[in-house]
């Protein structure tokens, strides 16, 4: 499975952190429910932040937040919102390449996040070995794929990628206008 879907544009992230979206999705009460105080997680695909900023205020200062994304557009975008919100010091910018996270595997996370980004890597495959390597054990990965851009049968390949690459499916989750997955390192 290779990517088909084009990366969204940094210059429509405003569509990515707008008050509908916000409204929607709820961020900082969705990351109540799988992060904790002192977490490192990794939100892949962060675009301007709309749930690393949640996730910053989680993991408090004894947390840390690796936001990655292909663009340093959104990166930047991201820096000035967490920067003005007090944030930025719980969260670390990173610019990926485009078929690889680009992480040192020394990297251990507790929580990966993958928000809508998915359907838009060239590697999939190797998305998931890469996010496995970083997990501790006992670390969770949750995928949320927008069910109107992606079909039932892209996303249980999805899954199933996932399960090659070692997760174990926790359950699928309820997410508006979307499908979502929360796997698991054993």
């Amino acid at each position: 499975m290779t990517n088909a879907h084009e990366v969204f544009p940094a210059s429509r992230a405003g569509h990515l952190d707008g008050w509908l979206r916000r409204f929607m999705f709820q961020p900082d009460r969705f990351v109540d429910r799988y992060i904790t105080s002192g977490d490192r997680v990794l939100d892949i695909g962060c675009g301007p932040g709309l749930f690393t900023r949640a996730i910053a205020k989680k993991v408090g200062d004894t947390g840390m937040v690796i936001a990655v994304d292909v663009q340093e557009e959104m990166l930047e975008i991201l820096r000035k919102k967490a920067q003005k919100e007090g944030l930025l010091s719980r969260i670390r910018l990173h610019l990926a390449e485009p078929e690889s996270l680009s992480l040192n595997e020394s990297e251990q996370i507790d929580v990966a996040f993958a928000w809508y980004v998915v359907h838009e890597v060239i590697d999939p495959t190797r998305l998931m070995q890469e996010v496995f390597a970083l997990l501790v054990p006992g670390g969770r990965f949750l995928i949320v794929e927008p069910r109107f851009v992606v079909s039932s049968v892209e996303f249980e390949e999805t899954v199933k990628i996932a399960g090659n690459a070692g997760f174990q499916v926790t359950g699928f989750q309820s997410v508006h206008f979307s499908r979502a997955v929360l796997l698991k390192k054993e």
